[in-house]
């Protein structure tokens, strides 16, 4: 009795074959189903013990894992919330196992927003967890050390891959010109030629001299810069959702993308903002023909993958409350016809949504043609192929709990707090301090203090106050765009009155954490000494006040000394207001 011969290897699964005649075999075999369920870019969560969400009260994600997966064929996901190392890791494996079982077995793509800082922003990005911990992005710009940005960017890339991320939902490269706008604290700052310089370190040390197996892909956002938002709301939010040049620089905020193309990033994510009093349509830019294929595509020569931002065709639930979906400038239409004109304008892949019906019924009814359907798809395929998904979708939970937060990186993050803070006064030169004084503390922790001096419950009874405060806001009702630190950026009575009376009564060194540019003229004025930080622990801040590390931040926006003068500003053009109390670059060195 003659055996049965092993089944033939697809093309596609030949390790040995061109990635083109990967790609071609596999689009080939695909329904149109499958190939739509590529077009997805969703959101997933994990349970803590690294199992995958197979229930769900179909609020903020409506579809469990394997619906998503088995049945609608989605394998690009982004993981949502903070995990150990082990238990993520666990996780992706269970994940990849159950797109293993698909018909194809087309492996899954994870990405994930920053996770090396401070903030914990659900629209934006995570605290540290189990990641080494740097300052944030405007930490980096505060040092100014390409060298640095890129050592930073080769931790995440190694960090990211013990856990298997291969897609970073960044760098963010918009310049911070509007003073007010809610994500400053993700950028490189208010100057383009900086930027542009760190966006080609950061891109190399995430992806390495060519997108491969050991890369991280890198989606660089928010084409083409969302910082010259109207008022600084952001348009998550249909109140923010205007970009306006009254400046005229436009060109000026798209020479940070120039550089993240000529670096050759893999993908790019075009903004929400509807631009306003342009020659560009007023559509939203991931809707948007003129800015996608005609400025990113043919002008700029972009070949890498187009991904909207999240939630540009269906409404969602976000902490039991309705978000409508961004849509701006096509609000009146259906969600099918939002997602004809994405796919007209040359976008590739929608962010946060999993709806791939909607697909399957525009290219049956005539309206998009399989021929556009397949572009993007093989575009999103190629990139699975490079970086070796196929061959070696697993990881190593031992080597990832061995990596993730390995020592070695946060210390190298530790040091890059410390190198990051930004000494802005120190008139009487109080700083370094010496000995051990008596520490009277505000939002520091009390056992860290107590290191460096004697804490005191009373400022009456000490010899220094160490306060940090954080930039003010206004506090907003809708719960999610509570987390965008909005509008005003000077201090509220009775609560500026409070800081100056302490400052009155006892000599106060303070640290104020910059994620916009705070309104801070009388606090500048009679602080014995400040500091600012970007994302920094209280052993970073206390370590460089008592001289045992040195800081080296100069401010990447500047610091303006009303409202008024932030309201008379133009939101497109950088450090714009008059008369600013710190200067963009400013910073003592001790």
């Amino acid at each position: 009795m003659n055996a049965t011969p092993p089944a033939a290897v697809p093309p596609y699964k030949d390790a040995a074959l061109p990635v083109d005649e990967r790609v071609a075999d596999l689009l080939s075999r695909m329904t149109l189903e499958e190939k739509a369920g590529q077009l997805f870019h969703s959101m997933l969560m994990m349970n803590p013990d690294g199992t995958p969400v197979t229930e769900t009260d179909g609020s903020m994600l409506p579809f469990t894992t394997p619906e998503l997966i088995g049945e609608r064929f989605i394998s690009h996901f982004n993981l949502l919330g903070s995990h150990g190392a082990r238990e993520m890791a666990q996780w992706q494996n269970a994940v990849q196992e159950m797109a293993a079982a698909t018909r194809l077995g087309i492996p899954v793509t994870l990405s994930t927003d920053p996770r090396h800082a401070f903030t914990d922003n659900v629209g934006a990005s995570f605290d540290s967890g189990a990641f080494s911990a740097w300052p944030e992005a405007l930490g980096l710009a505060a040092i100014g050390d390409p060298e640095l940005v890129f050592r930073f960017a080769d931790t995440v890339r190694r960090e990211y891959l013990a856990v298997g991320f291969r897609v970073a939902l960044h760098p963010q490269i918009d310049l911070a010109t509007e003073p007010r706008w809610a994500r400053q604290s993700g950028t490189f700052g208010s100057d383009a030629r900086l930027t542009a310089e760190l966006v080609r370190a950061y891109v190399r040390g995430l992806q390495g001299p060519e997108l491969g197996p050991g890369s991280v892909s890198a989606m660089v956002k928010h084409f083409p810069g969302g910082g010259p938002q109207k008022d600084g709301e952001d348009p998550h939010f249909a109140h923010g959702k205007e970009q306006v040049y009254p400046g005229g620089m436009r060109e000026h905020h798209l020479e940070p993308f120039r550089a993240a193309i000529a670096a050759g990033c893999a993908q790019m994510m075009p903004y929400y903002g509807q631009p306003i009093g342009t020659d560009w349509e007023e559509v939203g830019f991931g809707s948007n023909k003129g800015v996608v294929t005609g400025l990113l595509r043919e002008e700029l020569g972009f070949e890498g993958i187009v991904c909207t931002d999240w939630g540009l065709l269906n409404d969602s639930s976000v902490f039991g409350e309705t978000h409508p979906a961004c849509a701006w400038g096509v609000e009146h239409l259906s969600v099918a016809e939002r997602a004809a004109r994405a796919l007209d304008a040359g976008s590739d892949q929608f962010g946060g949504e999993q709806c791939p019906d909607v697909v399957v019924e525009l290219v049956r009814s005539g309206r998009i043609p399989r021929s556009r359907i397949d572009a993007s798809v093989a575009r999103l395929l190629r990139e699975k192929f490079v970086l070796g998904l196929f061959e070696n979708p697993y990881v190593d939970p031992d080597e990832a709990a061995r990596t993730v937060g390995r020592a070695d990186f946060a210390a190298a993050g530790a040091a890059a707090q410390r190198r990051s803070l930004t000494v802005l006064t120190n008139p009487g030169g109080l700083l370094p301090l010496s000995g051990c004084p008596k520490l009277y503390v505000e939002g520091v922790d009390e056992a860290v203090a107590a290191g460096y001096g004697e804490v005191v419950p009373d400022p009456g009874a000490a010899d220094l106050a160490v306060v940090r405060l954080r930039t003010p806001y206004e506090p907003r009702e809708n719960v999610f765009e509570s987390f965008f630190h909005s509008g005003s950026l000077a201090f509220p009575e009775p609560e500026l009155s409070r800081i100056l009376a302490l400052l009155a009564r006892v000599p106060t060194l303070v640290c104020i954490n910059l994620e916009r540019a705070a309104v801070i003229p009388e606090i500048a004025e009679r602080a014995a000494a400040l500091i600012a930080d970007y994302g920094a622990e209280d052993r970073a801040l206390l370590d460089v006040a008592f001289g045992r590390a040195a800081a080296e931040g100069r401010l990447p926006f500047e610091l303006p000394r009303s409202m008024a003068a932030v309201e008379a500003s133009r939101p497109d053009v950088p450090n714009d207001t008059v008369d600013p109390v710190f200067p963009y670059g400013h910073g003592l060195s001790l």
